[in-house]
């Protein structure tokens, strides 16, 4: 029996395969970089320009409390509630707005506890409506 051990033949590190999966590597990548500036996207996005305008003067103001009532601005400003408190009488008080009062902002603020179904029925009522500019605002008088 012989029990040397074999002589391994020494281990050497190849430098010329490694110099090629290196330039494999870089030339992927300076592909790959090229072809991501022509995916970019250019977006021009808005700037506001003009002056403020009165929100209370040229608007349709709506009001919802936390019990979902309703109640539309006066002139004077503050909320005036409707005399009955049904869709029906809502939609019958804003139809009575002349045409031309359909291009101005509606204005929903209703209260932190109103409930999402009251916000969703007058949504739908100021879109069957005609009404397009939509916006919300917050209940000032939780705020203070």
């Amino acid at each position: 029996m012989e029990f040397r051990r074999k002589k391994r033949a020494p281990v050497e590190i190849g430098l010329i395969p490694m110099i090629d999966v290196l330039l494999v590597l870089l030339f992927f990548f300076m592909v790959a970089t090229t072809f991501r500036h022509h995916t970019d996207l250019k977006i021009n996005l808005p700037e506001a320009k003009g002056e403020e305008v009165d929100q209370a003067a040229k608007s349709v103001n709506l009001f919802i409390d936390a019990d979902g009532k309703y109640a539309l601005a006066g002139e004077d400003g503050k909320p005036q509630p409707l005399v009955e408190q049904s869709l029906d009488s809502l939609k019958s008080a804003l139809a009575g707005f002349s045409g031309e009062l359909h291009q101005l902002p509606f204005i929903i603020s209703a209260d932190g506890k109103t409930p999402h179904q009251a916000v969703v029925s007058a949504l739908d009522i100021a879109n069957q409506l005609g009404f397009h500019h939509i916006t919300f605002a917050i209940n000032p008088a939780e705020h203070q």
